[in-house]
């Protein structure tokens, strides 16, 4: 049994999770969080990528979520200039479904809602005049540009739980929780790493767990008052389709939304669906029916059809809604609630259902205010909101600079390297760069920019345990390196865990 007796034992390493991990630590508080996979393995690193507000959501008169959304917006740009960045969206008018004067009221109230300072405003464009109109059918000629930021996301829960773990908190992945006891005013929590059994003493617990959030609840003993609705959201990656750097909103005459996103240099993301899931939640995969749903919507817009066989990599998250009764899944609320249960001579346990990565840092905060009574050594004051995130100390708009030096600093390195290593890491980058006189000096290469010195770096400080966690989530060079690259890297990850 560890003998440490944390404030907050947080059970979950997605971004909810972590966040609160981040901003409790910050305040004093000692401690927990348990991941029954890698961090971010789950919804966390589904997501489509997006900080924003919801624009579909004001047509269902949520108002407040996506006021919350907007208000967060250049906050997180601030506080994370290297893995988030604003992004220009394109909405072809199309006829016979919303109507044009719905849309520009809509992105008005968008533009206004949130206390947006920095992000261009919306503007009308003749899409037969404007760069994002070569790539779509000539079908489509009034449109409206507006903005929003672009994450990413697995990195967006892993720099979190690094500065958690900067500030004093013990981040553990790869623990699965598989019993909680109230013992009084303590928790006792047993949890299994690779068969192990660990138990650790807890006043209090988060229950971050996402879509487990009711399982876990239960396991708690305690019965929950809110429904929890599965829906999935699908994506599919394709080579890329336009040679532009503007990101489009389209609308399906089924009522549904998706987007078209530059992804990773040469390739376009596409999604998302809403499909209420059933089933377990180890393994989730795109149907066919929604690769299929996702090409043919796309073909629909492009000049140059999007074929099931262009496709190279999909991925698929489960989002925990609270089931708020709505008849089709993409209506249902991306709000939050919170439960708690105990307090005064019992440990409280808080749950968390619903949430969307943008308000994450917001759902921190009031979280922790939720348990500030039952833990009065935490300071209280909130801090999260203006402190960069690790490697985000240089301005919103200084990637390109910090580039630049790196270039003069290693001309050695290729263009592309320099510019994957700051929108991922920002300054973090110098931790195995700085003192690299020659490629040589960053050890083993395993292609495409991928060195040891990163690797090492990545398996020390960011809980990298296998190839997977650094090819699809702390990088996306999965979608790059070959299988025998792969081989090899996973072949000296195991080695250097082992040393």
């Amino acid at each position: 049994m560890n003998e440490k007796i944390y404030d907050i034992a947080i059970i979950g390493g997605g971004i909810n999770g972590t966040g609160i991990a981040r901003d409790a630590a910050g305040r004093g508080a000692n401690i927990l969080l348990l991941e029954k996979g890698d961090l971010a393995s789950g919804t966390s690193s589904a997501s489509t990528k997006l900080i924003h507000g919801g624009l579909r959501y004001l047509e269902h008169y949520e108002f407040a979520l996506v006021r919350e959304a907007l208000s967060e917006r250049e906050r997180l740009w601030a506080i994370a200039p290297h893995i988030i960045h604003p992004m220009r969206f394109i909405l072809p008018y199309r006829k016979g479904l919303r109507p044009a004067w719905l849309l520009r009221l809509g992105l008005f109230i968008y533009d206004h809602l949130g206390g947006r300072k920095k992000l261009p405003a919306t503007q009308s464009v003749n899409l037969h005049k404007h760069p994002a109109g070569q790539a779509i059918d000539d079908m489509f000629v009034k449109g409206f540009e507006y903005s929003d930021c672009w994450v990413d996301d697995a990195r967006l829960v892993v720099l979190n739980a690094r500065d958690a773990a900067n500030n004093g908190a013990d981040i553990m992945p790869h623990h699965n929780v598989a019993k909680l006891e109230r013992d009084g005013k303590f928790w006792r929590i047993t949890a299994n790493e690779n068969g192990k059994e660990h138990i650790f003493c807890a006043k209090s617990i988060i229950n971050a767990a996402g879509p487990s959030v009711a399982n876990l609840h239960k396991l708690s003993g305690e019965h929950s008052n809110l429904g929890i609705r599965l829906v999935r959201g699908s994506h599919i990656i394709v080579p890329k389709i336009f040679d532009h750097d503007y990101a489009y909103f389209f609308q399906n005459p089924d009522g549904r939304i998706f987007f078209a996103i530059p992804y990773e240099d040469d390739f376009t993301l596409i999604g998302t669906t809403d499909q209420d899931h059933e089933g377990t939640l180890d393994e989730i995969k795109a149907s066919d029916e929604e690769i299929a749903y996702m090409c043919t919507s796309a073909s629909d817009y492009f000049k140059i059809p999007v074929r099931q066989e262009d496709v190279i990599w999909t991925y698929s998250g489960v989002r925990p809604l609270i089931d708020d009764g709505s008849g089709r899944p993409e209506s249902a609320t991306r709000g939050y609630s919170f439960e708690c249960d105990g307090g005064g001579d019992n440990a409280p346990i808080l749950s968390i259902f619903g949430g969307k990565i943008t308000s994450y840092r917001h759902l921190a905060e009031e979280a922790l205010d939720r348990m500030a009574a039952h833990l009065p050594r935490m300071k209280t004051g909130k801090w999260t909101s203006t402190k960069p995130l690790p490697g985000g100390n240089f301005p919103t708009d200084g990637r390109a600079a910090l580039v630049q030096n790196w270039a003069a600093a290693h001309p050695w390195a290729q263009q592309s390297w320099l510019k994957r290593w700051a929108r991922s890491y920002g300054t973090l980058a110098e931790n195995w760069l700085s003192n690299a006189v020659s490629q040589s000096d960053l050890g083993q290469d395993f292609g495409h920019g991928l060195y040891a010195a990163e690797v090492d770096y990545l398996i020390d400080q960011e809980w990298a345990r296998h190839s997977d966690d650094i090819l699809w989530r702390r990088t996306k060079l999965g979608l790059r390196l070959t299988p025998e690259q792969v081989k090899n890297l996973q072949n000296y990850v195991e080695k250097r865990i082992m040393t």
